[in-house]
């Protein structure tokens, strides 16, 4: 434990992947160290605001007394909220900015290929990118960036939004890249900035809003494969076909194979049956249509991934910071919690190759975590370094069912509203059921429109 004014400076067992020369590091680079000794360094504001992700139900003086609770014996300061809203201005975005590009991609270093399951693919790192939104306080300064919902009839409602696109690892939930902003730009024109960050041996899966032949290209450049969906309605020439009813086809400049696939989902309830036309840069003949099919049920883990930031870490609630500044700084403070807690469960599965990561619970995790901030405990390991630590042996002891294959119908979920959703509109969500999933490839070859 650090002592003096630093003292409260830490994130409990996490602070082992955010340690203090990575905070120190991060301030120094983007000149946010303090030019002289406060009682609320730099360091410790940065730990404050990375506290605040785990505590997002309450406020900053609430967050400061949890970084202080487990430091008997010790003298700290209790610095007014007007103290902590200044401290943390001082500190700015920059830094935040710079630890989350330390701590994201975690999956993507050569020790993570160690063939665990449910993370690789015939040798490829499964990813998906896809976008979501925060909301933040309707405030003047963050109306002057941000903006809020419309309805079809011209009017806005709600609060201003905030548009986050990432990159997921999908057998790990751990965030590859992830940018912001505002909501008036779409998700391709953010997803151009995670460009960067897709490489070789890499499959990158995503929803018909990212097959814009751009950014196709841009992708396929980068050298990683893809996997999107595509509307049915949607012609492509026929280069050449192949044994299993797919054909390759081009993009721009982007060759492509074709698959259409009839997905049936049968349960004790009901049967219904989707057509999904997706399209892929791994063109191998021998790589079978409905090995692709299926692996394209892997984007959901995205989706999950949301749930976690929003439902789990926010509690679907608001944002705290009143400025566009704020805002970003306490983003960039959520996501590098989160991939704190992704790499803690991480470590911990690795300890079992056999475990697919997906059974470890981030709810545990979470608590777990929290936990030992409170305590402040484990902040500095011992002299044998344990991988797996108290995180990881609540997650291990608490491990998930293997997944089952059920099914929900999407619908509108209400889960922060007083009102119940009218079951007249198809809103109401019903018990998930086991279902069973057949996929049959559509064989029939369908010609480009005439020129």
């Amino acid at each position: 434990m650090a002592g003096g004014c630093f003292a409260p400076g830490h994130l409990g067992e996490l602070t082992r992947i955010v340690p203090f020369e990575m905070v120190d590091a991060v301030l120094a680079d983007t000149g946010a160290v303090q030019q002289r000794l406060r009682l609320l360094p730099s360091r410790v504001v940065v730990y404050l605001l990375l506290a605040a992700g785990l505590f997002t139900e309450i406020g900053w003086t609430q967050v400061w007394a949890r970084l202080c609770a487990g430091l008997e014996g010790l003298v700290v300061s209790t610095p007014a909220p007007s103290a902590l809203a200044a401290a943390r201005t001082r500190v700015g975005v920059a830094p935040l900015r710079a630890l989350f590009d330390l701590l994201r991609g975690a999956e993507t270093g050569t020790a993570s290929r160690s063939g665990r399951a449910g993370v690789f693919w015939r040798g490829r790192l499964v990813t998906a990118v896809d976008g979501t939104i925060l909301c933040c306080p309707d405030t003047t300064a963050n109306l002057a960036q941000f903006h809020k919902g419309g309805s079809g009839r011209g009017t806005t409602t709600g609060y201003p939004m905030v548009r986050v696109l990432a990159l997921v690892a999908c057998g790990t939930r751990t965030i590859i890249d992830a940018v912001f902003g505002t909501d008036r730009a779409g998700e391709t024109t953010y997803a151009h900035q995670l460009l960067g960050s897709t490489k070789p041996g890499m499959i990158v899966l995503a929803d018909r809003n990212f097959a814009a032949a751009t950014f196709l290209g841009g992708l396929a450049a980068t050298g990683a494969d893809l996997l999107i969906r595509i509307k049915n309605q949607r012609r492509l020439p026929i280069c050449r076909t192949l044994p299993d009813g797919s054909y390759v086809s081009r993009i721009g400049r982007v060759e492509i194979r074709v698959i259409t696939a009839q997905v049936t989902i049968t349960t004790s309830d009901s049967i219904r049956t989707e057509t999904y036309r997706l399209i892929t840069t791994v063109l191998d003949p021998d790589v079978p249509a409905v090995d692709i099919v299926e692996l394209y049920h892997e984007r959901w883990e995205i989706e999950t991934c949301f749930a976690e930031l929003k439902s789990t870490s926010l509690g679907g609630r608001v944002l705290r910071s009143r400025t566009p500044t704020g805002v970003a700084q306490e983003i960039y403070a959520l996501l590098i919690t989160y991939q704190a807690l992704r790499i803690a469960i991480s470590d911990a599965t690795m300890a079992r190759p056999e475990t697919d990561p997906d059974r470890a619970s981030f709810t545990v995790a979470r608590h777990a975590a929290r936990d030992q901030l409170s305590t402040a405990a484990g902040v500095i390991a011992d002299t044998m370094i344990d991988l797996v630590g108290t995180i990881g042996r609540h997650v291990l002891d608490a491990l998930l069912p293997a997944r089952r294959v059920r099914t929900n119908p999407r619908v509108v979920k209400r889960a922060i509203s007083k009102y119940v959703a009218s079951t007249a509109k198809g809103r109401h969500r019903g018990p998930s059921r086991p279902a069973l999933i057949t996929i049959e490839i559509d064989t029939t070859l369908t010609a480009p429109p005439p020129a």
